[in-house]
């Protein structure tokens, strides 16, 4: 079996999450592959990148693996399991478990052929054939919700719709802080909902990096996100498959904030003081 993905630290803080959809999948039965093993290989796509069919042979079937990934991302089951190890870490960090202001950015990436044309757009500024991925985030980054789109989607539309998601499902939401691809209208829409939304751009004449004050939060989350080599370039067919793709990554990054791991490494793990030299 290659190195476990979950830690046992990690795995009980999702384990009843996934046993009790593993149950719906069985229609009452107790599942016939382990869960762990099922999410382990889910995560190691997740973090490696590799294709499904590429799953090395010590992890159940992979025609199975992704039967659970489906069902599981249809039925919201990586959004809430984020929701709830969101709540966790901010409380483990002195925080409320609801925050009152969130971030909205969106990112364009380019496409692999396994993406319908139709599904795809063309972000004329960033230049980039593929699709668009807009998240809402805390203050401190962490994932509220993800929209996948075309490219060509404008941000100020795709991010209406989450500022009506998070409106609905969020009522102690006040502030929100988006960049300049929004307009007054869309203010004013946030008013209705009675969200304060501020639209932060560069200072003219800027150059280089500079990070813009409350959207820099948003901007480390799309750095964080890219430790998993899955999301760096969208491979689903359907866009609520990347939007799940993006909920794992997430979740593996709290289950290690919340139990102080480290990244893993597949490497030997001997000193190299203690390996034998040849000759």
């Amino acid at each position: 079996m290659p190195k476990r993905s979950f830690s046992s630290a990690r795995w009980e803080l999702a384990a009843w999450r996934f046993e009790r959809r593993g149950r719906a999948l069985g229609f009452g039965r107790p599942p016939e592959h382990d869960l762990r093993d099922i999410m382990d290989a889910i995560l190691y796509v997740d973090r490696t990148g590799v294709q499904w069919r590429y799953l090395p042979h010590d992890f159940p079937h992979w025609n199975t693996v992704y039967g659970y990934f489906s069902k599981w991302a249809d039925e919201g089951v990586f959004a809430q399991l984020g929701g709830l190890l969101r709540q966790l870490l901010r409380e483990s960090e002195g925080r409320d478990a609801e925050p009152s202001a969130c971030v909205i950015d969106a990112q364009s990436v380019k496409t692999s052929t396994s993406v319908p044309a139709t599904g795809q757009g063309i972000d004329a500024a960033k230049k980039i054939v593929g699709r668009k991925r807009n998240i809402v985030t805390d203050t401190i980054g962490l994932l509220f919700a993800v929209l996948v789109t075309a490219a060509s989607v404008q941000d100020s539309v795709a991010g209406a719709r989450l500022l009506d998601q998070v409106g609905a499902e969020r009522p102690g939401i006040r502030k929100v802080w988006v960049d300049g691809g929004y307009r007054q209208h869309r203010v004013e829409h946030a008013a209705t909902l009675g969200i304060n939304m501020e639209i932060t751009q560069r200072t003219p004449g800027t150059r280089g990096f500079t990070p813009i004050p409350k959207r820099w939060a948003v901007e480390r989350t799309y750095g964080w996100l890219m430790f998993h080599r899955r999301p760096a370039r969208d491979y689903e067919t359907l866009p609520t498959r990347s939007e799940a793709m993006i909920h794992i990554a997430m979740t593996d990054l709290m289950a290690r904030r919340l139990t102080s791991e480290n990244a893993i490494s597949w490497r030997d793990p001997t000193p190299q003081t203690e390996r034998q030299i040849p000759g």
